[in-house]
């Protein structure tokens, strides 16, 4: 496998590209190729091409390119939801920053009545909002 992947890669290299390649069938029927042609023999000149041929570029949506365009354009779609999902976080977290350290008679609802926060809660809220904004919001 080793021996085939080399021929393959020194056949596709530039140098063999770039010179005259000669084919010829000996007395035995053996067909030969050679830089050089051999002496007392008929040859025939082999055209090579001077670069590789370009590779057909792939219709949207067919084949591996296709696939991937898909998958590409997927990703794309869920980062751009998340990020929009974390801006509104970080709008949310901001005003509710605002709303904690300028409001010193705020009220939450637990069991469904109304209780005032004490300072020591209102700024141990403050604190854990501007961490929360730190760590997720630039």
């Amino acid at each position: 496998m080793r021996t085939l992947l080399l021929i393959l890669l020194i056949s596709s290299s530039p140098w063999c590209m770039a010179t005259q390649i000669y084919k010829w069938v000996d007395a035995q029927g053996v067909t030969h190729f050679d830089q050089q042609p051999p002496q007392g023999q008929s040859s025939t000149a082999v055209k090579t091409p001077s670069s590789p041929a370009p590779i057909p570029a792939a219709l949207p949506g067919s084949g591996a390119l296709g696939d991937q365009k898909a998958i590409d354009d997927k990703v794309k779609k869920q980062v751009a939801e998340q990020q929009n999902q974390l801006k509104a976080f970080c709008e949310q977290a901001r005003t509710n920053l605002a709303q904690l350290q300028n409001n010193p008679r705020l009220r939450e609802e637990v069991e469904g009545e109304l209780r005032r926060l004490s300072d020591d809660q209102r700024q141990q809220r403050t604190e854990e909002a501007k961490k929360q904004i730190a760590e997720n919001c630039q």
